[in-house]
């Protein structure tokens, strides 16, 4: 767990202690998680140790973000949301970002720098352009279809990246190290996988020597950062005493477990509260199932029964109560390792989740489902199966989804749904008024549901059971019945 300091001077920005430092990492995808995670343990890195390792932001799509942040020379505050009373710190790790979508050129120069010695990516999991079932990249996705046929002027992720790493390997410096920051499972196994893949279609010698030189190293990353609001904004105002389009807030507790893979160096991220690992999995697939898994969870219950926030969802006991279960369901599934306790890591998720401060929204959360379903339910769903555990939460988490897709549908909100899949998503459901044809249309997208699970009659009569319940008698009345064990 780490806190921040709070900020007192109230006029104007204080001073800038890391200016004399250089750049060292660039990191794609400068949104607010990563100005609330990684660019702070940098910046805590850098005070502790020194070392030139400033980050150089580049934004994919958006330039308003690049505007703002260079405005302020890279600077923006974060405030830390506690039950007692907010903390604010301001934040100089940043030394400016480019906006891709406007100097895709700059990007590439700030990818070729020798200077540069790591790049690391917070991009969303629909980004990647990865099918994690294949291990390979998606050809039809939007950016990879582009940058397949121009491979020199990327725009997507693995584009850049394997481009970026051509012209290292063609001038002779050495390649920087890929760190995937997403949520996604082996996230850095994942990334390689994708790299490799997209090398291998425009350069298979490009591909090869990629294997034998650059590093993915895998990490885990936890802090929970809402969507800044004009309250931030104000916050931040009255706490320093001037404006900051860039602030975003968060909550006192993060955590980020690094697998110690970086042969031209990194930051000193230890002496900010890393976890320097030979393994994260074990860390990772703790945070997938109980952390991610629960809140999807309360992501659909909150959507579902019309609470706004996590901490709505959690004020109520019985939801408080069908969470526990889910946490306690998903721990069984995961391998023990002496430095996790299982029981008192729910104990902190149970905290964290009812943080009154905090104004996490339910709706934020249920974004990207068919790219979160898979790691966080769909897999501990498989393996409570195969130990014939019971399965109950699982499915009522995924029959919530289900739901919450088809009640969008079915009102002619469908263009509400935030997801890759959404236009599949839409054509599935449209017609669909029963579970059974609902839970038969949305298992039958492509890359979604593991064939092993479908194979399991249990599997499919617990959802669909569920989501009968809930399209008929709605999702509190499901939860009450499911809490009663009065659901099959």
């Amino acid at each position: 767990m780490m806190t921040v300091s709070s900020l007192t001077q109230q006029d104007g920005w204080p001073e800038n202690s890391l200016s004399n430092r250089g750049n060292g990492i660039v990191h794609i995808g400068v949104g607010a998680f990563h100005r609330a995670h990684q660019a702070v343990y940098t910046q805590q890195a850098m005070l502790a140790a020194g070392g030139d390792w400033r980050i150089i932001g580049v934004s994919p799509r958006s330039t308003d973000i690049a505007d703002q942040l260079n405005v302020q020379g890279g600077a923006y505050c974060v405030v830390v949301r506690n039950p007692v009373g907010d903390e604010c710190q301001t934040v100089h790790a940043i030394s400016r970002v480019i906006a891709a979508a406007r100097d895709g050129d700059a990007v590439l120069s700030a990818l070729c720098d020798p200077a540069t010695r790591i790049v690391t990516l917070t991009v969303t999991e629909k980004a990647y352009g990865i099918n994690r079932h294949t291990m390979t990249m998606t050809p039809d996705h939007a950016a990879i279809a582009h940058d397949l046929a121009d491979p020199h002027h990327p725009t997507g992720v693995l584009g850049l990246l394997t481009e970026a790493l051509r012209r290292r390997r063609d001038a002779d410096v050495a390649p920087f190290t890929c760190l995937c920051c997403d949520n996604l499972p082996e996230n850095g196994v994942v990334l390689r996988a994708g790299v490799m893949d997209f090398a291998r279609h425009i350069d298979p010698d490009l591909a090869g020597w990629i294997d034998q030189n650059v590093h993915f190293p895998s990490s885990m990353v936890d802090r929970i950062t809402p969507a800044s609001t004009a309250d931030t904004y104000e916050t931040v105002r009255t706490m320093t005493g001037h404006d900051d389009a860039c602030a975003v807030e968060t909550e006192p507790f993060s955590q980020w477990v690094i697998e110690d893979d970086f042969p031209t160096g990194r930051p000193a991220w230890e002496q900010a509260g890393v976890l320097m690992v030979d393994d994260v999995r074990p860390f990772e697939h703790m945070k997938l199932r109980m952390l991610n898994g629960s809140h999807s969870l309360i992501a659909y219950l909150g959507q579902l029964a019309g609470f706004k926030y996590v901490r709505d969802v959690m004020a109520d006991d019985d939801c408080v109560a069908i969470v526990r279960r889910h946490m306690a369901a998903a721990a069984k599934t995961l391998t023990p390792v002496a430095e996790l306790d299982f029981a008192v890591y729910s104990d902190d998720l149970i905290a964290r989740f009812k943080n009154p401060a905090i104004a996490h929204e339910t709706r934020q959360i249920a974004m990207d489902g068919t790219e979160k379903l898979p790691q966080r339910l769909l897999a501990p769903a498989r393996d409570v199966l195969s130990q014939s555990d019971d399965i109950a939460t699982f499915a009522f988490a995924v029959a919530m989804w289900m739901a919450y897709v088809h009640k969008l549908v079915a009102t002619g909100r469908g263009d509400e749904i935030s997801d890759p899949k959404k236009d599949a998503i839409i054509s599935a459901l449209t017609g669909k008024d029963n579970a059974a044809a609902i839970y038969a249309a949305l298992v039958a997208l492509p890359a979604l549901f593991d064939p092993q699970l479908l194979a399991v009659p249990q599997w499919q009569q617990a959802v669909i059971a569920r989501l009968h319940i809930i399209i008929e008698d709605g999702v509190i009345s499901t939860l009450q019945a499911e809490l009663a064990g009065k659901i099959a």
